[in-house]
């Protein structure tokens, strides 16, 4: 063979891709291994608890693994992935509300009888915990923005909206942010 072919510690996301897209498990799981950080990071950001990022992050591969034949290559992967990621998260957090009255209930029941202990909590966390609290699209924009480090016009292009529509939810998030952190005696 007188081409050299890449290793896959070498190859770009997209060789990667074209390989896996042809059924290439091998490069399939590479492309796993080189992203499954940033999956679960803004996972992580996205619902605050270990536990649901790691199931978001398995759920984001399993999905991965239907979903790359469909993906045309347009944007940058990245981007593609975030916003699986991000349908993942809702899917789950969707899933969290349907439980979590009987949850809170209980919650509830453990302190008043005095079997459970509330917590003093991290600031940034009760901050994050706040951002959870936002409506979907300015959590979105603070999450993609703030948590991840994203420009407004790449948050935008996650997002699917333009970006001073991103930058109207963020300058709102503030303003709400900064009334949930007053009333709950952080600010």
């Amino acid at each position: 063979m007188t081409a050299m072919m890449l290793d896959d510690s070498e190859a770009s996301d997209a060789e990667l891709i074209g390989r896996a897209r042809g059924g290439d498990r091998g490069a399939f799981g590479k492309l796993l291994e080189r992203h499954y950080g940033f999956v679960y990071r803004a996972a992580y950001r996205w619902c605050g608890r270990k536990a649901d990022a790691e199931d978001i992050a398995q759920d984001v591969c399993v999905r991965l693994g239907r979903a790359i034949r469909d993906y045309q290559g347009n944007g940058v992967f990245t981007t593609w992935l975030y916003a699986m990621t991000l349908n993942a998260s809702r899917d789950m957090m969707r899933k969290r509300a349907r439980d979590s009255a009987k949850t809170e209930a209980f919650g509830t029941y453990a302190l008043i009888a005095g079997e459970g202990s509330a917590e003093a909590q991290d600031p940034a966390e009760a901050l994050w915990a706040a951002v959870r609290m936002l409506p979907d699209k300015q959590r979105d924009a603070v999450l993609l923005v703030y948590g991840e480090g994203l420009s407004h016009a790449a948050a935008a292009e996650v997002m699917a909206m333009s970006e001073a529509t991103v930058s109207w939810h963020i300058h709102e998030a503030k303003k709400r942010l900064k009334l949930l952190m007053r009333s709950a005696g952080e600010v």
